[in-house]
């Protein structure tokens, strides 16, 4: 059951997804796509993003110009530049505006059920992977915007209230 929204929070996940549901494959991403990176910098600039350490590790740095939240069970990990925090909901206590959960699998299957809306960047390929996007039950979701392209859609979901 989705739990109503904090005030003065959103929480979105973004991603890119595989036509078969993959994200990734052996600590990385299966596919070279610049334009969406571009898309993930400019929608993601000027915000906070939350991420699993895993999915930190594999970039390697704070990404400039957004506040980043790093999940970990260990209390002694840190990394120069980013918070930390042990869970989920201490990882969104007290932020506001919109929050962008970037990842990695266990991250966004915690996150769905707090999630007011989904950024998806529907990549045209359908790799062999050993990570996938969470199953969404698209009765809990209306489809508010899709963009088509060449390699990807991007498409904006947000929960129906």
């Amino acid at each position: 059951m989705p739990s109503e929204p904090a005030p003065g929070r959103r929480v979105v996940l973004i991603a890119a997804v595989a036509e078969n549901g993959v994200i990734g494959a052996d600590g990385g991403i299966p596919w070279h796509l610049p334009e969406d990176f571009a898309h993930f910098k400019a929608t993601t600039l000027g915000h906070t993003l939350v991420m699993g350490r895993a999915t930190y590790e594999s970039i390697g740095r704070p990404l400039p110009g957004r506040a980043t939240v790093v999940l970990t069970r260990d209390p002694t990990w840190s990394a120069e530049g980013v918070t930390t925090a042990p869970d989920l909901e201490s990882a969104l206590a007290g932020l506001t505006g919109d929050v962008f959960v970037a990842g990695g699998a266990q991250v966004y299957a915690a996150a769905l059920p707090l999630a007011d809306a989904q950024v998806i960047s529907e990549v045209h390929l359908a790799p062999s992977g050993d990570t996938h996007y969470p199953a969404v039950d698209r009765s809990e979701w209306h489809e508010t915007s899709r963009v088509p392209g060449d390699d990807f859609d991007v498409v904006t979901w947000e929960r129906v209230r």
